[in-house]
């Protein structure tokens, strides 16, 4: 009996827990589409289109794979000033709708984030400040509008990593594998692939909404103000959620990049031809 409450205390052990207000959900769209109407504006198609894919890419894997196909996700709605008399579980049409906001948001977010840093973009630091700032302003207006709207309906996502991180990791490793390798048959130093750089820019991009989620109560976990947990959780996410992607990000961008700017004109490819 001991043995199977450890083994079931394990194996949920990491379960992230967020909580959005509709108040967040339209000020957040609104920024989004701002966002992505200041790149086309500044000329950075190429980024921008980029980022309309991470959204969407998002969301397939949400609904499509950690609800539909893993059952670890769970969506609940609520009213802001009385959670245990109205929460109710969300069906496939509300929790589809629900993860299309939130994943058109952060992948939209984190995507751009990415792209920008990897073309070492001379706004970059502007842009994701921007990202940053809006992460942490966010929370306290809707908290604001909450207060004054106390039957405000409200959401809380959670889902189960442990039924999908043992998959991330292979594709992790698979893409870090290839990265590696490639360095070391490499004889050219100049065109040898920046790691560490990548797996930076993967962990910042996921850390600093987590992060910011976590410190201003959006994602509250449920696990009863265990801090330790709480990084746990955090950290995992961080190292391996967006960081599995950015080997394959990089070849995607080299490839892109090397035919096109960020305008979406076409570069001239110049061929030498040997004397």
């Amino acid at each position: 009996m001991i043995n199977n409450l450890l083994l079931t205390e394990s194996s949920d052990y990491i379960m992230p827990t967020r909580n959005f207000s509709l108040a967040y959900v339209i000020m957040d769209s609104i920024f989004v589409i701002a966002f992505v109407v200041i790149l086309f504006a500044t000329k950075r198609k190429v980024t921008a289109f980029w980022a309309l894919t991470g959204g969407l890419l998002y969301w397939i894997v949400d609904f499509g794979i950690f609800y539909g196909a893993t059952h670890s996700r769970e969506i609940f709605s609520y009213t802001f000033n009385n959670y245990t008399n109205t929460l109710t579980e969300l069906g496939p049409l509300g929790v589809g709708g629900v993860l299309f906001w939130m994943s058109m948001s952060y992948g939209i977010l984190d995507f751009a984030f990415i792209w920008l840093w990897l073309s070492k973009d001379k706004k970059a630091l502007e842009f994701s400040t921007l990202i940053v700032v809006w992460w942490i302003c966010c929370p306290l207006l809707a908290d604001f509008l909450n207060n004054l709207i106390p039957t405000m309906l409200c959401f809380q996502t959670q889902r189960t990593t442990n039924k999908y991180h043992g998959i991330m990791g292979l594709i992790m490793l698979v893409g870090y594998f290839i990265v590696i390798i490639t360095n070391i048959v490499n004889k050219d130093e100049s065109k040898k692939i920046p790691i560490v750089r990548l797996f930076i820019i993967g962990f910042m991009a996921q850390f600093l909404w987590e992060f910011l989620l976590l410190v201003f109560g959006i994602r509250s976990q449920t696990y009863d103000s265990d801090l330790t947990r709480s990084i746990s959780t955090l950290l995992q996410d961080s190292l391996v959620e967006t960081n599995l992607g950015m080997p394959y990000i990089y070849f995607i961008h080299k490839a892109v990049t090397s035919r096109w700017d960020d305008d979406l004109k076409k570069k001239e490819i110049v061929k030498l031809k040997a004397d």
